[in-house]
This record gives C-alpha cells, sequence and structure tokens, in this order.
C-alpha cells in the first residue's frame, strides 16, 4: 500500500549545506505520488534554487518574503491548514533557537507557528552545535511543543569534522513519514471519546458548586488522538479553550449534560475520562436566585458517575476504557482503588496538590495502573501536557493492535 498518495506535504528549506539533499527528498516524494509545496526561506537560497525547487515539486515555490502575489494566492495561515503535515528539513542551530521561542519573523516560521499539524524537523548542523546545551534545551522545548524529531546521523560533515549532526538521508526521511501516514491510516478504523474539563452543579440559577480543572489535558489528549488518525468526539465541560476543526466538539455544563452526550456518542474503540466531573450535587436546586442572607445550608446529593456507568454497561463498553484520578495523597492506594470500583482498563493518575503540575498547569506527570496486572504501573516524569498525551495515546494505539 502507498501510505504517501495524494499525501500534502510543505516542505520547508532552509539554509544549510544540507539543502541540496531536500532536492532529492522533493523527488523521492513525488514519485511516491505525494503533492509538494514548498517555502524556501533567504538563507536556502544561497544553497538551492528557486527554480530547481519549483522544477522538482512541479509547484510555485513560496519564497521567504510576504508579497500580494503570494498572500493573494494562499496566505500563511491557508498554507499551513492546506498540508497533512510539514516536514522542515535541513534544521539548522538558527531554526531550532527561533522555533523553540516561538519567533514568527518571516514566512517560514510564521507558516510553522500557524499550524494544527504534525511537525517534523531533520536537524542538520556542526557537531559542536549539535552538542551545545542550549541546542539540546531547544529540541527539549520544542519536542515538548509535539514537534517530531528526525535524526541527525553519526558521520563525516562538510565542514570535515566527524560526529552526531549529518541530516538524516532522503530515503531514510522517507521512510519516517510514511511510517507516520502508514500508523495514521491504521487509526482511522478507530472511534475515540474523550471527556475534558470541570462541570457546574447549580445551586440556583446563577451560582453553582465546580472544581478548578482547565481542561488542558483532555484537550491534549483530544488533539493527540485527532492527530494520529482517530475519529474524535471531545465532550467539555466549562473551559476557554480551543481545539483543532477535525474534532468533534461538544460543549456540555453540568454531569447530567456529560453523561447524556456520552451516551449519546457511544459506542466507541476507546474513552478517555479525564474530566473531573462533579462527585455531587444541589439535591434541591432552586429556580430562582437566592437573596443574601446569614446562613445557607445546602444539602448535597451523589452526581452522575460517568466513568462508572461506561465501564460497566456491557452492550456500550468501548474496547477500552480509561479513567483519571487527581488525588492529593496516597496516589497509588487510590489510584488502585479506583481501577477496581470502577472496573476501567487503566486509571491514570496525578497529584493536584504539586502546583507545578496541578489542575492549570501546562505540565503534568502521571503514573498508569492497568487492570492487567501482567503490565507494571508506568511513570510518565513531568512533562508538557502535550507530550504526556502523545505518550499517552501511543500506549493506546499498542492496546488496541
Amino acid at each position: 500500500m502507498n501510505n504517501l498518495l495524494e499525501k500534502k506535504i510543505l516542505l520547508i528549506i532552509c539554509g544549510g549545506i544540507s539543502a541540496y539533499k531536500s532536492l532529492e527528498l522533493i523527488r523521492l516524494l513525488i514519485k511516491k505520488g505525494a503533492k509538494i509545496k514548498t517555502v524556501l526561506t533567504k538563507s536556502a537560497k544561497e544553497f538551492v534554487t528557486p527554480l530547481s525547487v519549483a522544477s522538482l515539486s512541479r509547484e510555485k515555490v513560496y519564497e521567504d518574503f510576504f508579497s500580494a502575489e503570494n498572500e493573494a494566492e494562499m496566505d500563511h495561515i491557508s498554507l499551513s491548514r492546506w498540508a497533512d503535515v510539514i516536514l522542515v528539513t535541513p534544521a539548522t542551530a538558527n531554526t531550532i533557537s527561533k522555533l523553540s521561542t516561538g519567533s514568527s519573523t518571516d514566512l517560514a516560521s510564521t507558516v510553522i507557528l500557524a499550524s494544527n499539524k504534525d511537525i517534523f524537523l531533520t536537524p542538520a548542523m556542526n557537531v559542536r552545535m549539535w552538542e551545545h546545551p542550549s541546542t539540546k534545551e531547544n529540541l527539549k522545548k520544542l519536542r515538548s511543543y509535539g514537534y517530531k524529531i528526525i535524526g541527525p546521523e553519526i558521520g563525516d560533515m562538510a565542514c570535515g569534522e566527524f560526529g552526531e549532526g549529518k541530516m538524516t538521508s532522503p530515503e531514510d526521511i522517507l521512510k519516517k513519514i510514511e511510517i507516520h501516514f502508514s500508523n495514521f491510516n491504521k487509526n482511522k478504523q478507530y472511534k475515540a471519546l474523550v471527556t475534558a474539563g470541570p462541570t457546574n452543579e447549580y445551586i440556583d440559577p446563577v451560582r453553582f458548586i465546580t472544581n478548578k480543572s482547565s481542561g488542558k489535558q483532555g484537550y491534549a489528549l483530544a488533539s493527540a488522538l485527532a492527530k494520529k488518525g482517530f475519529k474524535t468526539t471531545l465532550i467539555s465541560g466549562p473551559t476557554n479553550l480551543k481545539i483543532e476543526d477535525d474534532i468533534n466538539l461538544i460543549r456540555v455544563d453540568t454531569a447530567d449534560e456529560m453523561l447524556k452526550a456520552t451516551q449519546d456518542n457511544l459506542p466507541t474503540d476507546v474513552a478517555i475520562f479525564s474530566a473531573a466531573v462533579s462527585d455531587f450535587k444541589v439535591k434541591d436546586k432552586k429556580n430562582f436566585k437566592i437573596k443574601k442572607q446569614n446562613h445557607l445550608n445546602l444539602e448535597l446529593e451523589k452526581g452522575n458517575d460517568i466513568l462508572n456507568y461506561v465501564s460497566k454497561h456491557n452492550s456500550l463498553r468501548p474496547k477500552l476504557v480509561i479513567g483519571f484520578a487527581a488525588e492529593t495523597n496516597d496516589i497509588e492506594i487510590n489510584a488502585k482503588k479506583k481501577l477496581i470500583e470502577k472496573s476501567c482498563d487503566w486509571i491514570i493518575a496525578n497529584d493536584v496538590s504539586n502546583k507545578s503540575i496541578g489542575f492549570d498547569s501546562d505540565f503534568n506527570e502521571v503514573s498508569i495502573f492497568y487492570k492487567n496486572t501482567k503490565i507494571k504501573p508506568e511513570k510518565l516524569i513531568m512533562k508538557h501536557k502535550s507530550e504526556i498525551s502523545d505518550e499517552i495515546i501511543d500506549r493506546v494505539i499498542q492496546q488496541l493492535n
């Protein structure tokens, strides 16, 4: 099966001696039936010409400046949306540094920053530049943002030195991109459901009980699923977050609404319940605003347990049911207890008392506990929530396959 046929690849060529290899990469991609558009940076034109790139890609070359002609035909937003993936080759130390700071000073960096697609970087630089702590730190940051890194390799360099920093060969880059699309095509058979964010349980029309969940981890999980090919539905409590257009987003307010939306979107192959659903709701909710008074006694009753419902509902149960446990103490004990009580397949636990990985943080550190006791619990050390999500979804794919 040709996994690259009709796939749209935006190739960004940066200024480095390895830029000439991008010409061979274009030829290989075209031979596989891929559609190629290219952005050529100002410094890249010192190594390859727009004419040679256009001749091989059979498309116009977008150069490293904004012009009325370029913006009228395809601006930086639509160019990034057009692509299935973005491939940056060679990714120089300067390029890596710019991207790590979120710089958008030229067409290439603006397209990358505006993209909602997977971005592959193929580093190429002198061995000392590759080994420099600043380069390592920049790459670590980019990985946490979800960038994919191909290479570099160990070998002889144009400068005459030997070591790590040599750009991966066009043939091997092609293989990596083929694997990416092969996995994407396999995953298109799967449906996924994710719940995220808090729920609001109303006392009266203007007051409610809620929690501190930001929804960031759930949104990152939905994004990771969609990027890997899953048909993804995200059921979200109240948040200010945005999500990619190819995800079916259903916004809800209360736990009852979240349960109803979940029921309406089953069955699926995998369901991940990362929402912080309220454990209790007000028994006697008022239909009018309660006036200010010295004391107010609220009687609470148990709310809907969505995870428990789905795990134990045999006719609608997904192949893989994953729950989250936001704990402040006895993480392992409480997670294993929840795993048994809810009859789910995995519990992913984190310590929300730690503010660096708590509800509103962009980072997380989690432990995964499995129903299958033959699989040892795993700890994913502190990373950006997008990177944690990628690692979780990689394990989901292994399980489903």
